[in-house]
């Protein structure tokens, strides 16, 4: 790489650093089966350089393996450039200026591409760099649910902190910290390499969170939150995830969140509506079981806080509908959300969304489809829309701004993420054509209508935009104004989809196409995209 193009690209990242809080690099997107792209996510505040202690990981199903195979692609475009110098030296990677010295006025090797840009390395190998980031670099691990497919990186990896001059920081809610200990780091598992319990060899410390935030930390905006790494800090929020049996600190139930006409009798996998009217469905189970006996697994929620500038991103571990779960929490969360949201702090959220929508409601096993989790956000948008649009904390009047494609591409370095070709129109449908129980079909571009169709009295997508008044069909006449769309600039980044293995059209293509259709129809003004790992994104 010439050294005017290293100039320009890096002030590129600098511009880009000045507008954007955090830079995001997904380690691995998918939800399984394949054990090389599970959940992992490493993020820095943009406000600090490459230095100890300023990236934060973000669950670590996969993790240093991750981070070996970002530098195996970018190495070979690194640069040898002097330490008291902007400018890269000719010399490129492989040749005689050594690299690894720790005199300060010699020479280093520089990043020119990829997630670590910029980020000078001491060593020559994927490998070696690989582990100085982990070693050094990553501050903590913010788990949000001990699942191993999103722990296992990390305990594994805990074999590379030998020699280290600190222990490695594990911040969860409790009962996930507790799973941990039990589970995984309790000698038999693995070695119990905690500074708790039997054995304890003193790798890592744990941090137990408070769910909701601890409110003696922080004031103002960042009352509740504590710092994770350099320049951002946390606050969590436990959400369910499915059911678990029997293990009281894995799960919780409160009859206080539940919903009125919601019997916690029944399994998770009857929604509260077929139980409400009396009805159920064949195909769907009616496990009858004490509430004693069957409890929702926590998972959590995190806002990270960019402490320079104030702006939030919010990140959900795996997550099930309300409409399904035993103990429904999501809606505390968004509440959260609408009120950063309305103030204009909210900048983006990673999300799961394990299945398209031909994964029936009985088969979800504590996860979302795209049918469900556009009916979450549309939960958020009613909620921001009650607040209404802040100005220095005083409402004021929604401005009008025109609604942005879907298509629409995130500020990205790299790149990173999916889309599917480009469409002159966006098909709708109404429930009824996406149907927990009925695959999703593409329709003939001649049946497309400009105007929605009627959907039935149970459409949730439609009473959406309906029950909050943004979703008005213009007139004949051309006089009735269309208010601002509630999420109008959130981006929307999907996580943890799982792989079905089989041939046939990329799961992430179809689920993107599905989230786009669905959001056409509730009118809610956030893009979508999808995560790709290996790749970077500054939001």
């Amino acid at each position: 790489m010439s050294c005017s193009l290293f100039a320009h690209r890096s002030r590129l990242l600098r511009a880009r650093s000045c507008v954007a809080p955090a830079n995001l690099t997904i380690q691995g997107a998918g939800g399984g089966p394949n054990e090389d792209n599970v959940t992992g996510l490493l993020i820095r505040s943009t406000s600090r350089q490459w230095t100890r202690d300023s990236i934060l990981a973000v669950d670590a199903g996969v993790h240093l393996a991750a981070i070996i195979k970002i530098f195996e692609e970018h190495l070979p475009q690194a640069v040898i450039r002097s330490r008291n110098s902007d400018t890269p030296a000719a010399t490129p990677f492989g040749g005689d200026t050594p690299t690894n010295s720790k005199d300060s006025g010699k020479p280093k090797l520089c990043m020119v591409s990829g997630p670590f840009t910029n980020l000078e390395l001491p060593y020559e190998t994927a490998k070696a760099n690989a582990t100085y980031v982990f070693r050094n670099l990553i501050s903590t691990f913010l788990i949000t649910h001990p699942h191993l497919d999103h722990v296992a990186g990390f305990a594994i990896n805990t074999a590379a902190l030998q020699q280290t001059l600190r222990r490695k920081r594990v911040a969860a809610l409790p009962s996930t910290i507790e799973a941990i200990k039990e589970h995984i780091f309790n000698g038999i598992i693995w070695p119990n390499l905690s500074d708790e319990g039997d054995g304890a060899v003193g790798f890592v410390s744990y941090d137990r969170l408070v769910d909701g935030g601890n409110v003696a930390l922080g004031d103002g905006e960042g009352r509740g939150y504590i710092e994770v790494c350099d320049g951002l800090a946390v606050k969590g929020w436990s959400v369910s995830h499915g059911e678990c049996m029997k293990h009281n600190h894995q799960g919780s139930y409160s009859s206080e969140s539940a919903e009125p006409g919601y019997s916690p009798y029944y399994s998770r996998r009857s929604s509260r509506k077929d139980i409400s009217s009396g009805s159920m469905d064949s195909g769907r189970s009616q496990t009858f079981l004490p509430v004693s006996e069957k409890k929702a697994y926590d998972s959590a929620a995190y806002f990270l806080r960019d402490e320079h500038t104030g702006k939030e991103i919010l990140i959900f571990g795996d997550v099930e509908p309300d409409s399904v779960s035993l103990n429904p929490r999501t809606a505390r969360v968004w509440q959260d959300a609408a009120a950063k949201m309305s103030a204009g702090l909210l900048t983006g959220i990673l999300i799961e969304c394990s299945y398209d929508d031909s994964q029936p409601d009985s088969m979800l096993f504590g996860h979302l489809t795209p049918r469900h989790l556009v009916i979450e956000l549309g939960v958020l948008a009613k909620m921001v829309r009650d607040l209404g649009p802040h100005d220095g904390g005083r409402p004021t009047s929604p401005r009008k701004r025109k609604r942005p494609s879907n298509g629409q591409k995130l500020p990205s370095d790299e790149t990173p993420l999916r889309r599917p070709p480009s469409r002159h129109h966006v098909r709708r449908r109404t429930r009824s054509s996406v149907s927990p129980s009925t695959p999703v079909r593409p329709e003939s571009p001649r049946h497309m209508s400009s105007e929605l169709p009627v959907a039935n009295e149970d459409s949730e997508l439609r009473a959406i935009a309906e029950e909050d008044g943004f979703n008005h069909k213009p007139s004949r006449g051309g006089n009735n104004k269309q208010t601002t769309s509630p999420l109008q600039g959130l981006h929307v980044i999907i996580i943890h989809i799982k792989d079905p293995l089989r041939d046939g059209p990329d799961i992430g293509d179809n689920i993107l196409e599905q989230l786009q259709e669905h959001e056409a129809e509730a009118r809610l003004g956030c893009t979508f995209a999808i995560s790709k790992s290996g790749t970077s994104s500054w939001l």
